[in-house]
């Protein structure tokens, strides 16, 4: 027979996806579980810790469980695309909301990340990615400004890569990419909903021309529970 636990974290589960409990809403409280199951408070937790491993609740310390909104968008991780090209695709709603758009010297972290001289000119924009109504993406671009020397606040509130091939004709090839899990910064929480996260996913790419030449380095920093990270492999026959 099947033990009590896993049948309420269905039972639960049947009840999130129908939608009797909302994204961002609290779950009755433990006590409150307790009555409704007839079972003990040890039960209950245990369904609820079965919940939260799975992604349907986080449990945040002072509040309860809520639940997490389970839309997400999906970012192949061995592509090169654009915010504006994945939302276009999936026929989703976003905003994006330009923070700067600032022309600067670079500083020895941009010199060593982008391997430009220290007189070399670095475009940086920064933009917040509004999804379900909630700030979950802060993009950081930066751009050498002797491949990109013209930028402005409307280009990259529309789609920076759009302006990059159609008006300034370059030719984007290829992309290194660098996937971590950190720490929440000063700057993450000043501009993004990151209610009940202590971490940030950050996506570091390294873009390319096809002379191989790099003109632009890229931080996006990505609320955990919003965005999958996909990608296709096959085996090889040796």
């Amino acid at each position: 027979m099947q033990k009590k636990y896993i049948m309420i974290y269905h039972e639960m589960i049947d009840q999130l996806e129908s939608g009797v409990y909302r994204p961002k809403e609290l779950l009755p409280s433990e006590h409150e579980l307790t009555s409704i199951y007839q079972t003990s408070r040890e039960t209950i937790r245990k369904a609820l810790t079965l919940l939260a491993q799975n992604g349907y609740i986080q449990k945040i310390q002072g509040r309860g469980s809520v639940v997490i909104d389970r839309n997400k968008l999906d970012f192949h991780v061995s592509g090169l695309v654009s915010f504006k090209e994945v939302i276009d695709k999936l026929g989703e709603k976003a905003e994006t909301h330009v923070q700067s758009c600032e022309l600067m010297e670079a500083s020895d972290t941009l010199q060593e990340q982008m391997k430009v001289k220290q007189s070399e000119k670095i475009w940086e924009i920064k933009r917040v990615r509004t999804f379900s109504n909630e700030r979950v993406t802060l993009d950081k671009d930066y751009f050498v400004q002797s491949f990109v020397p013209h930028m402005t606040k409307e280009i990259a509130r529309n789609s920076i890569y759009e302006y990059l091939e159609n008006e300034l004709q370059l030719a984007i090839s290829f992309a290194k990419k660098e996937i971590t899990v950190e720490y929440l910064t000063d700057e993450d929480r000043a501009y993004l909903d990151v209610d009940g996260f202590n971490n940030i996913v950050v996506i570091r790419n390294y873009v390319y021309l096809n002379d191989a030449q790099l003109f632009q380095y890229t931080e996006s920093r990505q609320r955990p529970d919003k965005f999958r990270f996909v990608d296709f492999a096959r085996r090889s026959q040796n």
